[in-house]
């Protein structure tokens, strides 16, 4: 595998707040980390807020890491995204210019999270109305595709180097106009029997694959529902404050998850995979299993309620089991 990547939440603001702190020197400590420690050779910085992407982005390129400039459109309108990813584009090129490996993302799942695609006004109403209706599902391709090529257009007379769109398979993206067919792609049990044949399938097109997302939580079970281990957590307004239920630590079956799963993309010949996540700041690890917000976590480190890890004394959360299997994947 040519990449070998992590995705970095930049941070995402939800109601007037952002998911975690934005520190240059913790940023620059974490991606330092990232490249020394888990051995990755790319980053995927993913956000809300673009002047943070472009900040991590050239600490990033300044450790010599591929970048992945992903912003990441929330509840936007269709010309918002436009707006949005043309200002990406832009600072990407910079980026570029000055001699990083940059690879610029689309957008990420546009028709779930953001508006004029589906129905809904929120991203669980359009869920529900996707699940329930053949007719959306039939028709979704075809809105999300003539976007695409509007946003492709757009990015690419700004930006020079290469370009993709993180997707979901229900979008059925036309990966014509774009570099890499990228796609995030977590593995339930539904689909845990066609799973290694469909990512075979991606890599026959032609063209090189990023597994843009894949990863799971870290208690038991959660290995089986794939992208929904992370729907336990109980909201306040946007904060989290429990779990909805009983469930059990089992930090090994998240590492076990990515050696699986990175086994198959190394064997089938993807080009570029990035674990669903470094860190998770607003889901703390705490020893009350059912206040232990890490168990709804996708990071491979788990963030403590205070103080500082004792793996690395200068940053406020400690390496998981997921965080060795990645290292020595990666190595």
């Amino acid at each position: 595998m040519r990449a070998k990547g992590i995705g970095y939440d930049t941070g995402f603001e939800r109601g007037g707040r952002f998911n975690r702190p934005f520190d240059p020197d913790l940023v620059r400590r974490e991606l330092t980390i990232i490249r020394d420690d888990l051995h990755c050779t790319a980053v995927r910085l993913i956000g809300t807020d673009l002047d943070r992407i472009e900040h991590a982005a050239r600490e990033a390129a300044a450790l010599g890491l591929e970048v992945w400039f992903s912003p990441f459109p929330w509840d936007h309108t269709p010309d918002e995204i436009l707006s949005l990813l043309a200002d990406g584009a832009s600072r990407a090129e910079r980026l570029r210019s000055a001699g990083a490996e940059v690879v610029f993302v689309t957008g990420a799942e546009l028709s779930l999270f953001n508006h004029g695609f589906l129905p809904g006004d929120g991203i669980e109403e359009r869920l529900a109305g996707l699940l329930a209706s053949r007719e959306l599902i039939a028709g979704l391709s075809d809105r999300v595709n003539a976007f695409l090529a509007r946003a492709v257009e757009a990015v690419r007379a700004r930006f020079g180097g290469r370009v993709t769109y993180a997707a979901i398979p229900l979008e059925r993206v036309d990966w014509e106009p774009f570099d890499i067919i990228s796609v995030d792609a977590h593995r339930s049990k539904e689909v845990a029997h066609v799973y290694r044949e469909g990512v075979r399938t991606l890599v026959a097109s032609g063209k090189p694959v990023a597994i843009t997302e894949f990863g799971v939580t870290p208690y038991r079970g959660a290995a089986d529902l794939g992208a929904r281990s992370g729907e336990i957590v109980e909201y306040e307004g946007e904060l989290p404050v429990r779990l909805k239920g009983e469930y059990v630590r089992d930090e090994e079956e998240q590492a076990r998850y990515f050696r699986e799963l990175l086994e198959i993309f190394t064997t089938e010949g993807v080009d570029a995979a990035f674990a669903c996540t470094f860190v998770c700041y607003g889901l703390v690890h705490r020893a009350d299993p059912r206040e232990d917000l890490d168990m709804a976590s996708w990071g491979v480190v788990k963030v403590l309620e205070e103080g500082s890890g004792r793996t690395y004394g200068d940053v406020p959360w400690e390496p998981k089991a997921a965080f060795g299997a990645l290292a020595e994947c990666y190595a």
